[in-house]
């Protein structure tokens, strides 16, 4: 599985680097009756060959190759988009990635024929997909012919493709909870820009919350998950104490926890990661204590447990360093 180095850049990559998720997607997402049954066994990722081709800034873009079952294949061009300004350029560079599929494809085919060269020969479709959940409204052509000049008289003569728009902002929660998917919670957490935001999870739907105990959730997904909500939780300023209990909580009870608003609530997490703050402290106040008690001064108690005098008075500020 792969790791998230970098907290929003390129958690939405991974996560489609995912065949279930990915497969998830599509069914969700994309209006296309043939790939509604579309196995994670029938993609093939391709990414690694084609995109360095075309940008060093690789971090949301994926290429697929979904081989469907009656022996025919086509193709997904899957961009990422985040930032806060829209990228108008998206069409020119879904060009140039149908160029380069087109052309892998022609070489396999015609490795020990040429088949690209006869007269029934068809060349596979191509899916471009921008998934954007930046808060703004994705204003940038849907289609190429619309970025060239003069596209009125030289419209015969135009690539005239379009690429299918996901843009979350789209979708509310209770829109998500009704897909009843893994995915639905990835993009649930997606949509969470504010920790007062993950209010909004308790109003979902009880039979959703219900569906999701019941979902045998893999376990390399739920770890990919827990992944997903540290980084996000980082990127809005969670403190790393409060993160770590919510990690605790959805490894112990189940990835339905983030969900109920009895049980994840920003206050009530606060509150119990301010808890165990405490009883940290106080376990280390006794074990100075403990020490003191054998005879050791501040300085050798330091030295044991590798923090300075000053930290050592500051949790004990009846003392000086000796």
């Amino acid at each position: 599985m792969a790791v998230i180095h970098k907290a929003k850049d390129n958690s939405v990559k991974t996560i489609l680097a995912e065949p279930e998720l990915f497969a998830e997607f599509l069914r969700n997402f994309i209006p296309i009756d043939i790939l509604k049954d579309v196995a994670p066994t029938n993609i093939e990722d391709i990414s690694e060959r084609l995109i360095s081709l075309v940008s060093e800034q690789k971090d949301g873009d994926t290429i697929k190759r979904i081989n469907l079952n009656d022996g025919k294949s086509l193709f997904v061009i899957a961009i990422v988009e985040h930032e806060s300004k829209v990228n108008f350029r998206a069409p020119f560079k879904i060009l140039l990635y149908i160029a380069l599929i087109l052309n892998d494809y022609e070489k396999e085919v015609n490795k020990d024929e040429k088949i690209t060269h006869t007269k029934d020969f068809k060349y596979p479709p191509i899916l471009p997909i921008i998934f954007y959940d930046g808060e703004s409204e994705w204003t940038a052509e849907t289609n190429f012919l619309n970025r060239t000049e003069m596209s009125e008289i030289f419209a015969k003569y135009i690539p005239k493709f379009e690429y299918e728009l996901v843009s979350l902002k789209d979708y509310s929660f209770a829109d998500l909870a009704e897909f009843g998917d893994t995915l639905s919670l990835f993009m649930m957490v997606d949509k969470l820009k504010t920790a007062e935001a993950f209010s909004e999870l308790g109003k979902l739907p009880k039979e959703y919350i219900e569906r999701l105990e019941d979902m045998n959730v893999p376990p390399h997904l739920k770890e990919l998950l827990v992944k997903v909500i540290t980084v996000l939780l980082r990127k809005i300023n969670v403190p790393q104490d409060e993160i770590d209990v919510l990690v605790e909580r959805i490894d112990e009870r189940g990835v339905s926890e983030m969900l109920s608003i009895e049980n994840y609530n920003v206050q009530a997490i606060r509150r119990e990661a301010d808890q165990q703050r405490a009883e940290a402290v106080q376990q280390l106040k006794a074990m100075i204590r403990a020490m003191l008690d054998k005879g050791s001064t501040v300085t050798e108690i330091a030295s044991i447990m590798n923090v300075t005098e000053d930290d050592v008075v500051f949790l004990l500020p009846e003392l000086s360093p000796a």
